[in-house]
């Protein structure tokens, strides 16, 4: 398959990699001179969970191809984006008049009305994903990540082809992947927006999220600020499930002592959080989710979320 990756990301870079990996033709489309800065070589240190769920350690140099204009005429069969949720509406504004007949990959955080998010490009072209994956590149090169097996995907109101959806998935299993399949990807995105926002909270007040992870106080404060943004998905017309209203209602001790445990030192998901935690655009990305687009949509939509506004500070705005 031909794919594009929009951005030489550390999301895009970890899966264009694995998916080359696994036979693919796969292009980054970088901004106009970004090929002179970055150069062709990425320099690989990541851990592998497809096959080991604490990860196989990848250390290797990997040529890549990047690309600054995208021709009227490209021949890409997916085109897959994964950027911070802010840039999103700049990209597909963009992408627009050129996705032709590709099926579109949106593998980001969305805050918004998601149907609402992708422009004219056709619905049916668009299939919704997320990745378990982080990192951070440590210089301009070099990338400090990992990822899991399993990659999230799923329908929002049954608008992707499901042509298109089965091909998505078909690649990602090819290349070594599960998926993990939503219900209800719209409810899912949602949740994982309000999470991420509840664990940044969190971590700001201890400093880091290491410092998160290794204090059950903290993972409590976690889970109290979770609570609390649990009625802004209702408030955007999302059907909370009886899984989540029962683990955000559960007593903050328990709901700590589980992420503590799911967050262990050694385990992938803190390996790969680890590695994130020091990444400027996961940084940037979750102070405005965590300040300007979160408690934004809360005071439009009425909701009361005084654990958050406590945190607000002029250095997020």
């Amino acid at each position: 398959m031909k794919i594009l990756m929009i951005g030489r990301g550390v999301i895009s870079t970890q899966y264009g990699w694995a998916l080359e990996k696994a036979g693919n033709d796969v292009t980054f489309y970088v901004r106009q001179g970004r090929i002179n800065q970055y150069g062709d070589i990425v320099n690989l240190k990541i851990l592998d969970g497809r096959k080991n769920k604490k990860g196989d350690l990848v250390n290797t140099a990997w040529k890549i191809k990047m690309i600054e204009e995208l021709s009227s005429n490209h021949d890409f069969d997916l085109i897959m984006i994964s950027v911070n949720h802010n840039q999103l509406s700049t990209i597909i504004n963009w992408l627009e008049p050129l996705v032709k007949n590709s099926t579109v990959l949106i593998f980001n955080n969305i805050i918004n009305e998601p149907l609402n998010s992708i422009g004219s490009i056709p619905k049916e072209q668009v299939v919704w994903g997320f990745p378990g994956a982080g990192g951070s590149f440590i210089n301009k090169n070099t990338l400090d990540g990992g990822f899991m097996k399993n990659i999230f995907m799923g329908f929002i109101d049954n608008t992707t082809n499901k042509a298109r959806y089965d091909m998505v998935t078909r690649l990602f299993k090819n290349a070594g992947f599960g998926i993990s399949e939503q219900k209800d990807m719209r409810n899912w995105l949602w949740f994982h927006v309000i999470t991420n926002a509840s664990m940044m909270a969190a971590a700001s007040k201890v400093g880091s999220l290491n410092n998160l992870f290794d204090s059950a106080n903290a993972l409590k404060d976690f889970a109290l600020i979770l609570r609390e943004l649990t009625p802004l998905m209702a408030a955007k017309g999302s059907k909370v499930s009886t899984i989540i209203n029962i683990a955000v209602n559960l007593p903050a001790g328990i709901v700590a002592f589980v992420m503590k445990l799911a967050l262990a030192e050694g385990k992938l998901p803190r390996e790969i959080m680890r590695s994130a935690s020091g990444s400027e655009n996961l940084k940037a990305e979750s102070n405005v989710i965590f300040v300007r687009d979160t408690l934004a949509e809360a005071r439009r939509l009425g909701i009361s979320l005084p654990r958050l506004e406590s945190l607000e500070s002029p250095i997020y705005k």
